[in-house]
């Protein structure tokens, strides 16, 4: 094999497919990353039997071939060498890489030893763009569980009904939910799938906030997402998923509204006194045009007052600090509705009544007692 390509376009595929490189594995190949050189383009590939990323690059092709490299050192390479065209040769698992006047020999292993990348041919295919699905996930994947005994709730449900792409995620303590429109609005397929939320962290970091589009294609047991020159490859969970509508509580007794920012600093400055080793809820009065929050630790109290819109009525419930901020600070919008019911009801985030209706988020309240 034999080519050449610009130093910054070739570090960035190895950085991109490198991100879903295994850090060890007993199949050394899994640690690097497959350069593929055929005709006039360069195919770099990672995997790590869980997900996998295909980036093509143009470079120029003097023989084809194909080779994988360690994806630490050859990254840690290229990012030390000027800026220039890299070229670079190997007979048989020898790499000879030169860049100006650096260069470097090292060893490579065969392409035969790297697994094959599950292939998603065929399927049903949905189309939005990069800009939605990047806010989706970055505004849900908090939500999505970490516990492995219910493995389907590791990932977020997607589900479209022709017209919406929806997004949910869940973890037994809170909800988040997001909506956007589908690029290809045909009305006819109704598509739900889950997607591990591993596989989601890399999905919002090879698409930009920009209005191209991300193809989505629903395999029998993998899907993949493809934008421009890049397609990423993952395991979809399999499993009953929770029902999500029927736990989202209906006609809540108290709706109030508040300024989106106003709530974050309250919440902040409330939760400095909370930490891991000294946890507490935060307890949340909501009167008539205002909402008192407190919290008492070890190291002391603290409290502060948000102004908001309607009477809580003198509603008093506790939260999970971080699950409040987390809702609040990723809901799309300068200003939310609160929507709440009972002490052991859940807290809505939606948006004000007469806007773009496209995100929820539900946080369950936290048992106060009397002395905290």
């Amino acid at each position: 094999m034999k080519f050449s390509c610009e130093k910054a376009v070739l570090q960035s595929a190895v950085t991109t497919a490198g991100r879903v490189v295994a850090a060890k594995s007993s199949i050394q190949a899994l640690e690097g990353v497959l350069i593929e050189a055929e005709r006039d383009s360069l195919n770099l590939s990672g995997y790590n039997l869980e997900t996998g990323i295909v980036t093509k690059v143009s470079a120029d092709i003097k023989e084809d071939g194909a080779i994988v490299l360690s994806a630490r050192l050859f990254g840690e390479i290229l990012r030390r060498m000027p800026d220039d065209v890299v070229a670079i040769h190997t007979d048989n698992c020898s790499v000879h890489i030169q860049c100006g006047p650096t260069s470097f020999d090292i060893m490579g292993s065969s392409d035969e030893d790297f697994p094959d990348l599950p292939c998603v041919n065929e399927g049903k295919s949905l189309t939005v763009t990069q800009g939605d699905l990047r806010a989706m996930i970055s505004q849900t994947i908090f939500a999505v569980s970490d516990n492995e005994s219910r493995p389907i709730h590791t990932g977020a449900l997607f589900e479209t009904d022709g017209e919406n792409l929806t997004m949910v995620a869940v973890d037994g303590y809170r909800l988040a939910l997001r909506r956007e429109k589908l690029l290809n609005q045909d009305g006819t397929d109704e598509l739900s799938f889950v997607v591990p939320g591993a596989a989601l962290n890399e999905v919002e970091k090879i698409c930009s906030d920009c209005d191209e589009a991300v193809t989505v294609t629903l395999g029998e047991r993998h899907i993949t997402f493809e934008t421009g020159e890049t397609l990423l490859v993952a395991r979809r969970l399999e499993g009953e998923f929770l029902n999500y509508r029927q736990t989202i509580p209906q006609n809540n007794a108290i709706v109030l509204a508040a300024e989106a920012a106003d709530l974050q600093r309250s919440i902040d400055r409330a939760s400095l006194i909370i930490n891991d080793k000294l946890k507490s809820p935060l307890r949340c009065k909501f009167e008539d045009g205002s909402l008192s929050i407190t919290s008492k630790t070890a190291i002391g109290s603290a409290f502060d007052r948000c102004p908001i819109t309607g009477d809580g009525k003198g509603l008093e419930i506790g939260f999970n600090n971080r699950f409040l901020m987390e809702a609040i600070k990723a809901a799309p919008a300068s200003r939310v509705r609160l929507e709440l019911n009972t002490a052991t009801s859940p807290c809505l985030v939606l948006p004000q009544e007469g806007e773009k209706n496209n995100f929820l988020y539900m946080v369950l309240p936290v048992r106060l007692r009397a002395a905290e």
